[in-house]
């Protein structure tokens, strides 16, 4: 069961990647899906083939020569692993992203950076989506090629693609562990196709700031408009923006950021139990459970939820460089 004392550590996993079903069952992807082709009839190997510095590493798996550093603490992967399927957090936050893709659907492929264990990607997947991971832990990259997902093992920036080459992007709880916000959103401009989606979840508010977000790597939290204000300024039009985990917002305070500001207390993500991701029982469960079925409801219908402690924008390459008018409905 989860406990507002076992709340802190769950929230400290907000991390950039992760899958489940609607319904909530864990499955991997259908095997007959791994020769799907974009489209314009190119497959995800022959896709990889075409990129400097990958090489084939196993079935539906490339991986890159280079290595690369990445902020997030080492084997938080390999935990996350034991706790997606079993963890509301990553649940609700798959429901979220799935509602808001079939509301704002990418049109041809969509490489998942830093997609860890490929728990978001596996949701995607089975929503009809095809979808690449691309994941520089060898780890996460080897889970997320066990649930049947087309990986490439590498860190993004080590990737040699062209301009303009890129369908749609998705960057689920990342670019809070990137110090370099404005260079990686320019970059991702750079090698999305003229019409192409880009799609983020990141941490919501800085009065939210804890010392989990240090644990975690994180280099900042966000507000919505702060988020697309950094879309905005990287050349994107944003489309929407929302937030979502509404009722978590006054206990992650009580028990992360308040603490953490006090300096009481001295528990870190890493010392949780996969058991700590249930929902409670009785009237809190029904009353968390209605609280994210109505934030799956507005967001599948283009409107906002008013405050939480996460964020999800999503952005559009504009075909001719302008602005277009966006942001959902209130």
């Amino acid at each position: 069961m989860i406990s507002y004392q076992t709340l802190p550590a769950v929230c400290a996993l907000h991390r950039p990647w992760v899958r489940i079903n609607g319904q909530g069952s864990f499955s991997s992807v259908d095997r007959r899906q791994e020769n799907l082709v974009d489209g314009f009839g190119q497959t995800f190997d022959d896709w990889c083939s075409h990129i400097p510095g990958l090489r084939k590493t196993g079935d539906r798996q490339w991986t890159h020569v280079k290595e690369s550093a990445v902020s997030y603490p080492q084997a938080g992967l390999a935990r996350l692993a034991e706790i997606e399927p079993v963890s509301f957090w990553f649940r609700h936050r798959n429901n979220v992203i799935v509602a808001a893709l079939k509301r704002y659907p990418p049109h041809g492929r969509l490489v998942d950076i830093g997609g860890g264990n490929g728990f978001v990607s596996l949701a995607m997947a089975q929503a009809g989506i095809d979808c690449v991971v691309v994941e520089p832990d060898a780890g996460g990259a080897a889970t997320a090629v066990s649930r049947g997902l087309p990986v490439v093992c590498a860190a993004f920036q080590n990737l040699d693609l062209r301009a303009a080459s890129l369908d749609a992007i998705g960057m689920f709880d990342v670019l809070e562990h990137i110090e370099d916000e404005g260079g990686v959103l320019d970059e991702l401009f750079h090698k999305l196709k003229p019409g192409g989606m880009i799609y983020i979840t990141v941490p919501a508010y800085r009065f939210l700031w804890s010392r989990e977000d240090v644990y975690a790597g994180h280099f900042r939290r966000y507000s919505r408009r702060r988020l697309d204000r950094a879309l905005r300024q990287a050349g994107f039009a944003p489309l929407y923006s929302s937030y979502f985990f509404s009722l978590l917002v006054p206990a992650v305070a009580a028990f992360r950021s308040i603490p953490s500001l006090l300096r009481l207390g001295r528990r870190r993500a890493h010392d949780i139990d996969p058991q700590d991701h249930q929902l409670p029982g009785g009237i809190a469960a029904s009353v968390l459970k209605g609280s994210f079925q109505a934030e799956v409801r507005r967001i599948s219908r283009g409107r906002r939820v008013a405050f939480g402690t996460s964020c999800l924008a999503i952005a559009r390459k504009a075909d001719g460089g302008g602005s277009e008018a966006g942001g959902g409905n209130d």
